[in-house]
């Protein structure tokens, strides 16, 4: 399987990507056999990929800017490549590769699709299981409460505040009658224990009162993948229903 998918700026199809296998190289500059940008602002050998399996690395051989790596996927989420460096590893599964040019920004992407898993099941793996970190069940109430504080990051607004508990009420009640801000705040206070963001009731003691609880459990559950863009399956489809009728009206 390809290990790196190398999109140039302004590629017309899949036919014009450039597919890497593990250990092999792409220079990338305005006189290289590899991938030329041709722009008078780029070094003649700006620098080179690397692909390593399951990711790759960026090895910046100008001399002078610095080349910054982003992830389109997330909030902002980059990395900086310094001048000279080497053998830089990136990890993010889709990268935008920003390159300064004479006043303008140049850019490709480049995709790592393959993922590497441990065997489900393994000869090598016997004994007791490792419990695991979050114990999270979908089919629960706490965990469509948490789906909803994390909705609007998920669905490209990764620097929306938190929903209120009002509007998660709100958003639950289409599937959830009995839904009240009693209920939902039961629910954020049992996460935020069973999160392991403050100890049960019987542990606590008379220390500081945890403030911005909506905030820190939506935070922990999206940088640990608790929650992902899939999970929004288990809202109720008022939000989509309600922009269809929007957008019949606007017709």
């Amino acid at each position: 399987m390809d290990s790196i998918i190398v999109v140039p700026p302004h590629c017309p199809g899949p036919g014009h990507q450039l597919r890497l296998r593990p250990g092999e190289k792409l220079a990338f500059g305005r006189a290289v056999e590899g991938l030329a940008i041709d722009h008078e602002g780029v070094s003649r050998h700006a620098g080179e990929i690397a692909a390593q399996g399951a990711f790759w690395i960026l090895s910046n051989l100008s001399r002078t800017q610095t080349y910054v790596v982003e992830n389109p996927e997330g909030a902002g989420e980059h990395i900086k490549v310094g001048p000279g460096r080497l053998d830089a590893p990136v990890p993010f599964e889709f990268a935008r590769v920003v390159l300064p040019a004479a006043g303008e920004l140049l850019s490709f992407e480049v995709w790592a699709p393959r993922h590497d898993h441990l065997p489900r099941h393994s000869d090598a793996l016997d004994g007791t299981e490792t419990l695991p970190a979050f114990s999270l069940d979908p089919a629960k109430r706490y965990f469509a409460v948490l789906a909803a504080l994390c909705e609007p990051r998920l669905r490209g607004a990764p620097h929306a505040p938190v929903p209120t508990v009002e509007q998660v009420v709100e958003r639950l009640a289409p599937g959830w009658p009995a839904a009240s801000r009693a209920t939902v705040q039961w629910n954020i206070d049992y996460l935020a224990v069973k999160l392991r963001l403050k100890p049960p009731a019987e542990q606590a003691g008379p220390g500081p009162r945890l403030n911005g609880k909506k905030e820190a459990l939506a935070s922990l559950a999206l940088r640990f993948d608790l929650v992902r863009e899939d999970d929004l399956a288990v809202l109720p489809c008022a939000v989509r229903q309600e922009a269809g009728v929007r957008q019949e009206a606007g017709r």
